[in-house]
């Protein structure tokens, strides 16, 4: 019996962190990095406007002194605006497919227009893995032939 295709929901990395628009780049970096994170949703007034990446913060402030900012850069210097949002019950092939072609990193997962969840390259690789394991491998265990 064939299975259908899963939605987003079913892969992606559900899970509360976001940061508010006006938070300092300092503040977004050292908290994903504690949390071990990537990819950060942006909020402005409660609504998501953006995402931020650590890698983006990391080449920002690699190329930009403190005397040129006087130390005060915030998020808004540097997310991501319109970021690709979809809703939880969109196919996972259409998202697949729609990142692969615009390169982009991430899709913020939204239920009712509010964040439920991001969905990043890693959780592509995590879930096609997984899904290899479970198609591919031998079905008697022995896995020298």
């Amino acid at each position: 019996m064939s299975q259908g295709i899963p939605s987003i929901k079913s892969v992606m990395t559900s899970f509360p962190f976001w940061i508010e628009d006006h938070a300092k780049l300092d503040q977004a970096l050292g908290f994903m990095k504690e949390k071990g994170i990537h990819h950060l949703p942006v909020k402005k007034e409660g609504e998501v406007v953006g995402v931020i990446t650590r890698r983006d913060i990391e080449k920002y402030q690699r190329f930009t002194s403190t005397e040129d900012t006087g130390g005060e850069s915030t998020i808004t210097d540097i997310y991501i605006r319109n970021p690709y949002i979809v809703d939880l019950d969109e196919l996972l092939d259409n998202v697949l497919l729609y990142m692969s072609t615009h390169h982009i990193g991430s899709a913020l997962v939204t239920k009712n227009g509010r964040l439920a969840g991001l969905f990043t390259t890693n959780d592509a690789c995590r879930t096609f893995g997984e899904y290899l394991q479970e198609h591919f491998r031998p079905q008697n265990g022995d896995d020298a032939a």
